[in-house]
């Protein structure tokens, strides 16, 4: 059967579209952002349990390149593209971890953690940029005159974008804002031979730059004002509903900097809704970090108003960013989905992370940000304690361990509610037996 994708302006009484291989990331006629707009009437041909035996039978296997958790769902991301120009690194199928422990500590006994930084480069940007890539690599093949592909980041896009750039041998050009972001994820684009430009300016900054850049045809735009990086990173949220035998969740959780996630997961879901594979929408609450919250701002306004803002300096160095670009996909996403926005303090993402370290995680400080912003609407009974709610984890706490050390050293701008530091001790016998019997006292007493 033949199934179909296009761009489309998302402005209604637009409608403009254009084909996939055409270099367009904004509406041509209206400036409005595009969204890859499938064909679904071939797709509703196929019953809704074929749809599903279909992705079982792929999950993880080892059939190229299905075996992807993107991939799998070929026929629902980039149907026309030819496998042999797919770049993928097995991205997707990461672990939904039921937070048990966590759970019972804050009195949510069906809490679960999506860990997404469970992947190749490290966050759930891989999801989209194995799409993005590899549409760059057919245009390439059909005689496109892409010489890079370039990107603004606060850490994590610029990681995935150069890990499947070097995996299709395709240059990629990384813009970050010097000394925002964490030496880990300046590493990973520099050992992936990216061409980095570390300039004297935030996010919105480097994003204005590339905005500019990338007119230019030959460099080709890779952050998710290109929707081609949403179509994969929607299928975080069909997959989620694959990991719990087709039943969606009450609510997700997810951290909101840019903004393409969260219309990427509310688009996943709805897709499986019109395919008839879901009856039901969980509601989605995004996460913003008080200290960069336009979006948050926006909903106490009932999204009537939108200023972008000077984002402030956060631990939550990846959704420091003050102009959100796909603002207006979100805001119809939460719309469709009864959704929440929320913020937290520095102090409260922070104790979140340390509190899901406690209990077996090893977050980053945007998850910290769910989790804080989980808590509050929990105590605020806007979540209930008998929901199934699941947190989507964005990226791996090893990208952050500078914040870790921070936070376990009491070096941060406030108390480490549990800061947990090494006990420095003589190589004695009797002095590890006395350390270990007050230590192991007092954690005993505390518990």
């Amino acid at each position: 059967m033949s199934y179909k994708a296009w761009f489309q302006c998302i402005n209604t009484a637009c409608g403009a579209t254009y084909p996939l291989d055409s270099i367009v990331y904004q509406c041509e006629r209206c400036q409005s952002l595009l969204e890859v707009t499938h064909d679904l009437k071939p797709l509703q041909q196929v019953a809704a349990s074929a749809w599903k035996k279909l992705f079982e039978e792929r999950y993880k296997s080892n059939e190229w390149p299905y075996g992807s958790g993107v991939w799998g769902k070929k026929e629902w991301v980039l149907p026309q593209i030819d496998p042999n120009n797919v770049v993928s690194l097995y991205e997707g199928g990461t672990n939904l971890f039921w937070a048990e422990r966590f759970g019972k500590t804050v009195g949510l006994p069906n809490l679960w953690i999506k860990l997404c930084g469970n992947t190749h480069s490290g966050s759930f940007k891989d999801l989209g940029m194995t799409v993005l890539v590899s549409q760059v690599k057919q245009m390439i093949s059909q005689g496109a005159p892409i010489k890079a592909v370039v990107c603004a980041s606060t850490g994590d896009t610029s990681a995935a974008l150069a890990t499947y750039c070097a995996a299709a041998g395709i240059q990629s050009i990384v813009l970050l804002p010097r000394g925002k972001i964490s030496t880990a994820q300046l590493v990973q684009p520099l050992a992936n031979d990216s061409l980095v430009l570390y300039l004297d300016t935030d996010f919105d900054g480097c994003m204005r730059l590339v905005q500019e850049i990338t007119k230019d045809p030959t460099l080709y735009l890779a952050n998710s004002m290109n929707s081609l990086r949403v179509e994969g990173q929607k299928t975080v949220g069909i997959e989620i509903v694959q990991q719990f035998d087709w039943h969606p969740p009450d609510v997700i959780v997810i951290p909101g900097g840019n903004l393409g996630n969260v219309s990427a997961l509310g688009k996943g879901l709805l897709m499986m809704r019109d395919l008839g594979l879901i009856s039901k929408l969980p509601r989605i609450v995004v996460a913003q970090a008080q200290r960069a919250n336009p979006l948050y701002l926006s909903y106490l306004k009932n999204f009537e108003v939108f200023e972008p803002i000077q984002a402030k300096k956060t631990l939550a160095s990846a959704i420091q960013i003050g102009n959100p670009v796909s603002f207006q996909k979100a805001v119809r996403t939460l719309k469709e989905f009864n959704g929440i926005v929320e913020q937290a303090s520095e102090e409260e993402l922070a104790d979140a992370a340390a509190l899901g370290d406690r209990t077996g995680m090893f977050n980053c400080p945007h998850t910290g940000v769910a989790l804080a912003v989980m808590l509050k609407l929990l105590k605020a009974g806007k979540i209930d304690n008998t929901e199934r709610v699941v947190v989507i984890s964005t990226a791996h706490g090893l990208k952050f361990v500078e914040m870790k050390v921070k936070y376990h050293q009491n070096e941060l701008e406030f108390p480490s509610l549990r800061a947990n530091q090494p006990v420095e001790l003589p190589a004695s016998l009797d002095a590890v037996r006395s350390a270990l019997d007050k230590a192991l006292a007092a954690r005993a007493g505390a518990s």
